[in-house]
């Protein structure tokens, strides 16, 4: 699958555009019930809310083979290499859940400043494939991204104490109002919405939050991120958990190659 021109451009105008209901609703299905078993299976991958609701998995590529398989989908492969470049890698695979009532909001913030500061990536060379598990509305806190804000160098979000050993909490690096106030002003705000099934590819620097779903409706969201092969994490430090940040830095090749028992960690 390719991009059009339009598409390209709306991407690196706006630093991201939605690919209405990529994937049908049998595989969207299929994707969800994986998902209602990987998040079952316990361990430090898993992130709760204050209240023990579920609030996001890392790295159920790892171990569902139908997650495997997703992140080499030609659906998701093509417009990455499209738009990024033609060797990448699994660098972060996580599904964010809002259940229906209380699922919680995440701070305005910009990926690519934790990452950074976390794993002392060198350059924003990634790309972000978001698939909606579920109809994505106006109700049930949808991803909202600030227009071309990503062609704004991160400015501050100073990361608030050490980010090494675990997941990075948008709290820890969210921008803050004033700055908000200035970014909104100049680009105004714009969520992202579709049916389930529906992609949105977005950039590592562009801002952007969501609010608590107050709706009867779920909100699940899975997320994988492409880097570039060159792009590779050096930490300072101990590196962070293989949940978090991929160590198989392998180009992907389209799944018209199998997935083996090779590719799914035990």
């Amino acid at each position: 699958m390719r991009l059009t021109p339009g598409q390209v451009d709306a991407y690196q105008e706006r630093g991201f555009v939605v690919l209405r209901a990529l994937f049908d609703a049998e595989e969207v299905e299929s994707l969800r019930a994986a998902f209602a078993r990987d998040a079952r299976e316990p361990g430090p991958h898993r992130v709760l809310e204050d209240g023990g609701e579920l609030r996001a998995v890392y790295a159920s590529h790892q171990r569902r083979p139908e997650f495997a398989a997703l992140i080499r989908s030609p659906r998701l492969l093509g417009p990455v290499r499209q738009l990024l470049c033609p060797d990448v890698y699994m660098y972060q695979f996580k599904i964010n859940s809002k259940p229906a009532f209380s699922g919680g909001g995440w701070s305005w913030h910009q990926d690519f400043a934790a990452w950074r500061a976390a794993d002392n990536l060198a350059e924003p060379r990634l790309l972000n494939a978001a698939l909606f598990l579920d109809d994505s509305t106006e109700h049930n806190g949808p991803v909202i991204f600030v227009p071309g804000s990503h062609r704004r160098a991160a400015q501050g979000a100073t990361p608030r104490g050490a980010l090494g050993a675990s997941h990075v909490d948008p709290d820890e690096i969210a921008l803050g109002r004033d700055e908000m106030r200035e970014l909104v002003a100049r680009h105004g705000m714009e969520s992202a919405k579709g049916p389930a099934g529906s992609v949105v590819l977005f950039h590592p620097e562009i801002v952007h939050g969501s609010a608590t779903n107050m709706s009867p409706q779920p909100r699940r969201l899975l997320i994988a991120t492409y880097n570039d092969v060159r792009n590779q994490p050096s930490p300072a430090g101990a590196a962070r958990p293989e949940y978090l940040v991929g160590r198989d830095t392998r180009t992907l090749r389209p799944d018209d190659e199998p997935i083996t028992d090779g590719d799914l960690i035990r």
